[in-house]
């Protein structure tokens, strides 16, 4: 497991006055990251590796809830209904409240929200509790990324990199034992994951520090005024939109068409689990390939990637050939992961930045409404040679568009002295 070393500073001898002379060494002081990137690690780990619920939600409710995939699709869509409200108001929240208090609010609210899906029996209450799910569970997101956008903007892309590695170390735990408890039934994973939220929510209770500054009434700006004059924001916020619909529709296409072709929950569990397993591995390395490098072709090559991978995996048939699927996808997302944060915190103003990584955080919400939708209907409909077929196209319009927006993303980042 790959880790960070964090070096200490040794005093001179006494009676000997330090040398004044430079290094040729870049200050290892200036690469490291603050408590607070790490405490947020740990609870997106902790988090991240109790989230037991959210990958197998299709196939609880077809299997244990015997509702048509298309209705399946229909409630993990709810879920994203919930989420778009939760980054909009995680993001107004942690601009009021403070970063650390809405962390607090997202956690404790998804237990009791997991709690009421998991004993939901009735049409009308699972509609409910998915929706609150949805609106709590992703209150972390936008006040834990204002947190880090209130970091140097040196620290940001490693400190972004270091939660998503965190994330997804812990996604790759939660798919695996998931699949494994799947097998003797879902209700344990609403109660561990649950439990494991509370968790998340002591951690920041004790060792995540509030980072926002206070803002005086009469300083505080309306966020809808300045976002509708920020052109490269609404562009990065359509193309993101449409990316996160292509990949997000993957996770509730894949199962269905793993299951049509033979594959229990374990197997799934355990070709999900690459996806983890191949960030955990590969996100330490990107992020400091990838550093530095221009933001729209690492993000038009990575969302291409993920095109290409979410069409491969709508039309092979063995297990090889969907691990592959997964592996050329995980590519492109972490690709998108490295830059997508530090794109959109170089983005926002100071004074709205819990509310623009909130909005930032939305085009994941929304795409999450719309991949089910599109992608089961699209199986049902159509089959899964023009489902392939059409992750193909859009990854690569995606990858046009984000290469048209690059000189404008450049240009309007340096002239607000943001860079990444």
């Amino acid at each position: 497991m790959t880790t960070y070393d964090v070096p200490t500073l040794a005093a001179p001898p006494a009676g000997r006055r330090p040398s004044r002379r430079p290094s040729r060494r870049p200050s290892r002081r200036r690469l490291d990251l603050p408590d607070l990137v790490w405490a947020l690690a740990a609870t997106q780990l902790v988090s991240r590796a109790g989230g037991l619920v959210r990958s197998f939600l299709v196939l609880y409710l077809t299997q244990e809830q015997d509702l048509s995939p298309a209705t399946a699709g229909a409630v993990v869509a709810a879920v994203g209904v919930g989420d778009i409200g939760s980054q909009l108001l995680g993001g107004w929240l942690g601009d009021r409240i403070g970063r650390r208090h809405t962390m607090l609010v997202g956690f404790l609210g998804t237990a009791v929200a997991l709690i009421a899906l998991g004993s939901a029996d009735t049409m009308p209450a699972i509609w409910a509790a998915a929706v609150g799910v949805g609106l709590t569970t992703e209150l972390f997101r936008p006040a834990g990324s204002a947190a880090v956008a209130d970091l140097p903007p040196r620290q940001r892309v490693r400190a972004f990199g270091l939660l998503f590695w965190a994330a997804n170390l812990g996604f790759s735990v939660a798919t695996v034992t998931a699949g494994t408890l799947a097998q003797s039934g879902y209700d344990l994973l609403f109660w561990i994951n649950a439990t494991t939220s509370v968790v998340a929510a002591l951690i920041v209770w004790r060792r995540v520090p509030e980072t926002r500054r206070p803002t005086s009434t009469q300083n505080r700006r309306a966020l809808l005024p300045v976002l509708l004059r920020d052109r490269p924001m609404l562009a990065m916020m359509g193309i993101n939109v449409a990316y996160f619909t292509l990949f997000l529709q993957t996770f509730a296409t894949l199962p269905l068409v793993m299951s049509a072709d033979g594959h229990g929950p374990a197997t799934y569990g355990a070709v999900l689990a690459l996806n983890g397993i191949a960030i955990v591995v590969l996100q330490p390395l990107a992020v400091r390939l990838l550093a530095g490098r221009d933001q729209s072709t690492v993000l038009a090559v990575s969302m291409v990637l993920v095109g290409l991978g979410g069409g491969l995996g709508a039309v092979v048939s063995s297990g090889a050939g969907y691990a592959g699927s997964v592996v050329v996808w995980t590519l492109g997302q972490i690709g998108v992961a490295v830059m997508f944060g530090a794109t959109f915190a170089g983005l926002a103003p100071a004074d709205l930045r819990g509310r623009y990584m909130g909005v930032a955080s939305t085009t994941w919400s929304i795409g999450a409404v719309f991949g089910p939708l599109a992608g089961t209907l699209l199986l049902d409909h159509a089959g899964r040679t023009t489902l392939g077929a059409a992750c193909v196209i859009t990854g690569i319009a995606l990858f046009a568009g984000q290469q048209a927006l690059g000189p404008t993303l450049r240009s309007h980042i340096s002239t607000k002295g943001n860079p990444t």
